[in-house]
């Protein structure tokens, strides 16, 4: 199930999603510190976490899918967002050095295929960090928040998901351990919550933040083709040369 762009921009131009935008970014931003030179992509709707990458990054783009619709981004500069097909995106082989997937991957209808598209645009040398709401939390089980859409993942279950597409997970972290709860009285205490849920390490986070490298030594299933069987002749006696053919008479067809 996919959210529209509209709904994902109006959470997170309410104060809860400031709030979550502001943790979830403090946890992308402490694994990707240094992306000078590189090539981002954001898949999914990235728009809020790519701004930390615009201004120091080679080229930084946002693809979003089809089925959920697409904003401009940035508002004030040439755009960089585009409307994509999410299982056939519009780039050559090896073509991006860092992919972030945020509302991606719980949206996406085969999580498998997207991911192994990822990994088709992405360098030998690639990362990938991805941001999927953890079945165990809060964000997960209420629907106020684009988290509560989809499929939420387990660690054991993302980790599965990243190797089976050929990823090796590399770092985890978690973000959102407050509830989602939105008023402002309440979002004054966030940040108590995010550091004891962090300094605990408390189970019920509302987002995994999963980074993993490309596996470029994995052997690729290669489909053998069918052997089709041919049926052998017999033999057959050739006659001689200058001998007569035999003619058969009546007594012999009968």
């Amino acid at each position: 199930m996919s959210l529209d762009v509209v709904d994902l921009r109006n959470f997170y131009a309410q104060h809860l999603g400031t709030v979550a935008r502001r943790f979830v970014g403090r946890g992308i931003r402490s694994r990707w510190a240094d992306t000078r030179g590189q090539r981002v992509l954001g898949i999914g709707y990235p728009t809020p976490y790519l701004g930390l990458f615009r201004e120091h990054a080679e080229r930084c783009l946002a693809f979003m899918p089809a089925q959920q619709g697409v904003v401009r981004w940035p508002s004030a500069r040439p755009t960089l967002a585009a409307l994509v097909e999410e299982y056939d995106l519009p780039l050559t082989d090896a073509a991006v050095d860092r992919v972030l997937l945020v509302h991606a991957l719980e949206m996406a209808e085969d999580g498998l295929s997207l991911l192994r598209e990822v990994w088709r645009v992405l360098a030998p040398s690639g990362r990938i960090l991805v941001v999927i709401p953890n079945r165990r939390g809060l964000w997960a089980r209420m629907d106020t928040t684009p988290f509560g859409y989809g499929r939420p993942y387990s660690r054991t279950q993302i980790v599965h998901l990243l190797r089976e597409s050929s990823f090796t997970p590399t770092s985890w972290g978690e973000a959102l351990y407050m509830p989602p709860i939105g008023k402002r009285w309440f979002l004054r205490s966030a940040l108590a919550w995010e550091r004891t849920g962090a300094t605990l390490a408390l189970p019920f986070a509302g987002v995994h933040i999963v980074e993993a490298t490309k596996q470029v030594y994995r052997a690729a299933a290669v489909r053998r083709e069918k052997r089709r069987l041919v049926p052998s002749l017999e033999p057959a006696l050739e006659p001689m040369p200058g001998a007569v053919a035999r003619v058969p008479w009546a007594s012999d067809a009968r």
